[in-house]
């Protein structure tokens, strides 16, 4: 109620009256307060759209990566078997030594640098190859162990060193180490050698036997001395030098395996030349041109002498 002076003031007992109805219809109107709102407008949780799907790739991703690390895991237990107590097929040492303590199958090995593979010193180093040669190589240097035959190849050289008392046993090192063949070994097989010497024991014969073709060749010369020397060859020898070959001792030729020419042929042919070979007293070779037949080494000019 309003008047000309304001509002009238009410009584405590209209102000009462005014509040219990005012409760009493809060109390039975459910939709006090309700304001209706779109609910796409309102805020959501959660992951949706790109995101979403983000998650899910994360989720797959680490199911895989727990797979693989569980087949991991059982290739390890099954071959390796690394169990509470250590590893049952091999051993780690701090020195970097890597023992073998069973059987192991494997494939190609790369060890690390200046390597060293070995066996207990009681025991057998064993190493098969299923019909495959067993080939050891660093760098340039292959060691090759096959059924019928051991090939050793380097480029840089090879030596074999006692490893208990670091005594070189056989080196082609020519500058510090004489060549000397190991006891035992009476053969050895080479494509190409440089070397200021070959010998053998005063009791034995030294044999050099090849396939094709040998060359010796010595930038200061070649000596060949022995109680006997005997050359055997297929096909043609030859003879090369700056200055002269001396021939020193018995020389003996086999005239079967020189060419012969027919009774009839002529010697005044000139699409032939002959010569006869001769031999003075001390072992000097020269030869005449032959002119007729039974001719002897009468010559001109005798090369027989001390200025020859």
């Amino acid at each position: 109620q309003q008047s000309s002076n304001g509002p009238v003031k009410k009584s405590m007992r209209e102000k009462a009256v005014e509040r219990r109805n005012v409760n009493k219809e809060h109390n039975s109107n459910f939709k006090a307060g309700y304001i209706p709102i779109d609910e796409d407008r309102l805020h959501k949780t959660g992951l949706r759209g790109r995101k979403g799907n983000l998650a899910i790739c994360v989720i797959v991703l680490l199911f895989i990566l727990a797979v693989i690390n569980l087949i991991i895991t059982l290739v390890i237990w099954a071959v390796i078997r690394i169990g509470p107590n250590g590893c049952d097929s091999m051993e780690f040492h701090e020195s970097g030594l890597l023992r073998f303590k069973q059987v192991s199958d494997m494939g190609v090995i790369h060890p690390l640098y200046k390597s060293t593979v070995g066996g207990r010193r009681n025991e057998d180093l064993v190493i098969t190859g299923n019909n495959q040669p067993i080939v050891f190589q660093q760098g340039t240097t292959k060691l090759s162990v096959e059924k019928d035959k051991t090939s050793i190849t380097s480029d840089i050289g090879m030596e074999f060193v006692d490893p208990r008392t670091q005594n070189t046993l056989f080196s082609t090192d020519y500058e510090t180490h004489e060549f000397h063949l190991p006891n035992g070994v009476k053969i050895l097989n080479v494509q190409k050698a440089s070397t200021e010497r070959i010998t053998s024991n005063a009791t034995s014969d030294l044999n050099i036997k090849v396939d094709g073709r040998a060359i010796v060749r010595g930038n200061e010369g070649v000596f060949i001395t022995g109680k006997t020397i005997e050359f055997r060859m297929g096909g043609n020898m030859e003879l090369k030098a700056e200055n002269s070959i001396v021939l020193n001792g018995t020389v003996m030729v086999s005239p079967s395996r020189l060419p012969s020419s027919s009774y009839g042929e002529q010697f005044n042919n000139g699409n032939w030349l002959r010569f006869k070979l001769c031999m003075c007293a001390d072992g000097t070779l020269f030869k005449v041109q032959v002119t007729g037949y039974n001719m002897g080494c009468q010559t001109s000019v005798n090369p027989c002498g001390a200025t020859h």
